[in-house]
């Protein structure tokens, strides 16, 4: 299976789309599969800017609208991961992960899928120590705090995480685990970006979560992106032998390092995103605890997984694990036409509301930040129709088309 991994979107998918496709027809291959590290900015009209965490001069629509409209469909399939700049009040609609656009599936806040048999995990948003044990308490629409605050990642979201036991074989994060830098050559790093330095040197470059994460579930692969620069390193687990490849990437700019095609060992085809059983089962089981103010929580209540698992099995068995199908919930951005205000803040996404009572589980995204009961929201519109490494980098200033973009 072809992998081409990509760093920070920006909300540039033409011209990421366009540069794998100008490989795929210089060398005469196919690339199975696009995963994003972040930064994705999944806007669909000029209402979500209000929740694009960006100075207002880079507010600009991008190319994002035109796979969520239709207009244009996604060439490869794509998963991605959120990051720091994201439309986040759509992200929050697909928590528990979804289709974003046609062939574009988000993650979710965290989560695992699988593309044919390979397992893919991925934790969205940047570390940020002061709200690290706080809960979800963000809402649309966003303040001046709380917009840069709801892409913070939360302890409940790696707990999560921590509890997989079966073997991954990529996990993706924005900000980079803490003290990867140890792994790779960090001279050459600190000679590109000088004032990493003394970050590096007192080992505060990066997530702290997310190197909990590497230690815990080691996987085959790990990509970020956030620092906008390209940095490989390999990490060996203790005893066991085992080693994580760990690669970030630059975002989409000309002469930018943001994309790598990878090869890595699969069953053949068909090649498609599924549901993952032991991920869903842990959903199911720590929803009851789901953290939906600023208070911490307590996840010594959250049970065993393994008891729901041959639920969840059953259920998934019934969908033959496939997702549930893209729903549009908001008019998408017409370049000859300006939307209306009268858009729900939190409107309840078909996707996320399938998923929720396929597991059986309430539906919670627009409850009280204060009190975390469900509040009254006005019902959102009806939907419209609708282990090798040899890799090949790929310059962007080789596509004479590309046109210089702003990040």
């Amino acid at each position: 299976m072809k992998i081409a991994i990509e760093g920070c979107m920006h909300g540039d998918l033409d011209n990421v789309y366009k540069t794998i496709q100008h490989h795929e027809q210089i060398h005469n291959t196919k690339v199975d599969l696009l995963l994003c590290c972040g930064d994705f900015q999944a806007v669909r009209n000029e209402k979500d800017m209000d929740s694009l965490n960006v100075p207002r001069k880079y507010r600009e629509m991008k190319s994002f609208w035109k796979y969520y409209s239709g207009q244009e469909v996604a060439p490869i399939p794509t998963i991605f991961i959120g990051g720091n700049h994201e439309a986040s009040n759509y992200l929050w609609e697909l928590y528990y992960g979804g289709w974003a656009a046609t062939n574009i599936y988000f993650l979710g806040f965290a989560g695992v899928v699988k593309f044919g048999n390979v397992r893919i995990g991925g934790l969205s948003g940047i570390y940020n120590e002061r709200h690290y044990r706080s809960g979800h308490f963000e809402r649309p629409p966003y303040n001046e705090s709380t917009i840069r605050s709801v892409y913070h990642v939360r302890e409940y979201d790696v707990q999560k995480l921590l509890q997989l036991e079966e073997p991954l074989d990529i996990f993706l994060s924005h900000d980079w685990p803490v003290g990867i830098t140890d792994y790779g050559d960090s001279e050459a790093l600190m000679r590109q970006k000088p004032y990493f330095r003394q970050e590096i040197e007192e080992k505060t470059l990066g997530s702290k979560p997310a190197a909990l994460l590497l230690e815990k579930l080691k996987p085959r692969y790990w990509f970020s992106a956030h620092l906008h620069c390209k940095f490989a390193a390999a990490v060996q687990h203790g005893s066991d032998g085992s080693v994580t490849k760990f690669l970030a990437l630059d975002k989409c700019l000309p002469g930018k390092k943001f994309l790598q095609i990878i090869e890595i060992e699969s069953e053949p085809g068909p090649f498609e995103v599924l549901y993952d059983e032991e991920w869903l089962a842990i959903t199911r089981k720590f929803n009851s605890i789901f953290p939906l103010t600023r208070r911490y929580t307590n996840f010594s209540t959250a049970g065993t997984i393994q008891e729901s698992r041959e639920w969840v099995r059953k259920k998934l068995e019934e969908r033959q694990f496939k997702p549930f199908e893209f729903a549009r919930t908001v008019p998408a951005y017409n370049p000859s036409q300006r939307i209306f205000d009268s858009i729900p803040e939190i409107p309840q996404n078909p996707q996320t509301l399938s998923l929720l009572e396929l597991l059986g589980l309430p539906y919670l995204l627009d409850s009280s930040p204060v009190t975390g009961e469900r509040t009254e929201i006005p019902a959102s519109p009806a939907p419209s129709d609708i282990p090798t490494y040899d890799s090949e980098e790929i310059p962007i200033d080789d596509i004479d088309e590309i046109e210089e973009i702003e990040g």
